[in-house]
């Protein structure tokens, strides 16, 4: 069996709480090793001798793990970057964790793995994308082959990933006190705390005669069906819950598990909008998950696990990036066309989309909104949302008015629609946040 070796780019919650952890796990590498800039982080795993600790959040409590044996570089000093590139080339799984897709090129990720493909000495390269886009295996081969020619007679392949496991970096010393998480390492005062769901899907690994060194991923021969529910369900569900419990005055996911009314509309959005309409859509690929049992075990499950107390998700997390999450494709909206696209009508959705334009009023200097478009300024300060003088005023010309900006003039055939869904929202989500 070929030597397995592995070369991650970015040490996060997922490289560290999933791909290095199972990569160390599974048994089958002799060298691991990460990619990271950030020196402190990279500086404190080697001073604890190459291991550090990864909290995992179960149903009934956090278990601490220890990984071994990892080897951390960073690729701004000569020195360890040509060490990057030497074990590149003999790496059979290569990770990519990144904020984004746009860090192929400016962070030189694509221009390292070109550099060590080049020189390839590993049997075949399996290349893992994480950057939660749809078409990053896509984009980081273009990217690649732009600077290496063509890639046909080289044994790599790159795949894309659904990763529906949550996790985040806790930085707040008393946030790790309270949870009892032990810290990445002894000199950094930060925290893995990932949730210990682990079903993976990848793109099916298609080079003969190249079996994975981790075992555990689930391949699919087109993971875009999957994507869409993660996209469409999962990160749907989890903003909507967000920004509801945002207006509720709620910090932590985990409270909300007690708001019937919150919680009944996530519930009703991912099984009667989301998941009717990806069921309608790819029943014919006779999954599981596209049946309406199938599909309800998945949507009860995340949504016990995104209020997990052990996981202790924010509210705060849960809505950030708001005019991002409210962009004509993404989540909110990418979700309520679907469901029009079915004959379903997006009511629920509708209340999240009119719950995240109430945060992006909230914080409308930080969203960098528009003067003409911040119905609650008075006297040239911003009236914040508990007020209740902000949201509450807007009339229909300016929710059409709002939403034209946060889709930077894009239309689809549905802007019309989901325009009228959200004015219809509106009086229905006053009413549920004056309860």
């Amino acid at each position: 069996m070929a030597e397995h070796i592995f070369t991650g780019f970015g040490f996060g919650p997922i490289q560290g709480g999933l791909f290095v952890k199972e990569a160390f796990q599974s048994g089958n590498f002799t060298r691991i090793v990460v990619s990271e800039i950030d020196a402190e982080l990279v500086n404190a795993v080697r001073a604890n001798k190459g291991s550090y600790y990864v909290n995992v959040a179960g149903a009934d409590g956090i278990e601490v793990l220890k990984i071994d044996n990892v080897e951390l570089f960073d690729p701004n000093i000569a020195k360890e970057k040509q060490i990057l590139l030497e074990v590149l080339a003999q790496s059979t799984e290569i990770t990519t964790c990144l904020p984004s897709v746009n860090f192929y090129e400016v962070g030189g990720v694509a221009s390292l793995i070109a550099e060590a493909l080049k020189n390839s000495k590993a049997e075949a390269t399996i290349i893992y994308t994480a950057e939660n886009h749809n078409r990053a295996a896509e984009i980081l081969k273009k990217a690649v082959s732009k600077k290496i020619g063509a890639l046909s007679q080289k044994k790599v392949q790159f795949l894309n990933t659904v990763i529906g496991k949550m996790s985040r970096v806790v930085t707040d010393p008393a946030g790790i006190e309270e949870l009892k998480l032990k810290n990445i390492a002894p000199d950094i005062k930060r925290a893995f705390l990932v949730e210990e769901f682990n079903r993976i899907l990848v793109s099916r690994t298609q080079i003969a005669d190249f079996k994975p060194g981790i075992e555990v991923f689930i391949e699919k021969d087109d993971l875009l069906p999957f994507e869409e529910a993660k996209l469409y369900g999962h990160n749907a569900i989890h903003s909507l819950l967000g920004f509801l419990g945002a207006l509720r005055g709620y910090t932590g996911m985990t409270e909300l598990k007690a708001d019937h009314a919150i919680m009944e509309i996530g519930r009703a959005a991912f099984l009667h909008e989301c998941g009717s309409a990806l069921i309608k859509k790819y029943a014919h690929l006779k999954d599981e998950l596209f049946t309406e049992s199938g599909f309800r075990e998945y949507a009860e499950d995340l949504l016990e696990r995104m209020t997990n107390p052990y996981l202790a998700d924010t509210v705060a997390r849960a809505g950030r990036d708001v005019v991002r999450k409210l962009g004509i494709n993404d989540r909110i909206f990418g979700t309520m066309s679907l469901a029009i696209e079915y004959g379903i009508e997006p009511n629920n959705m509708a209340l999240g989309a009119m719950a995240g334009i109430a945060l992006l009023l909230a914080k409308a200097k930080e969203n960098n909104l528009p003067g003409d478009l911040r119905p609650c300024l008075r006297r040239g300060k911003l009236v914040p949302a508990k007020a209740g003088s902000d949201w509450r005023t807007l009339d229909d010309l300016q929710i059409e008015k709002i939403l034209n900006w946060l889709w930077t003039g894009q239309k689809t055939k549905y802007a019309q629609h989901l325009t009228e869904y959200v004015q219809n929202a509106k009086q229905q989500l006053v009413t549920l946040i004056n309860k």
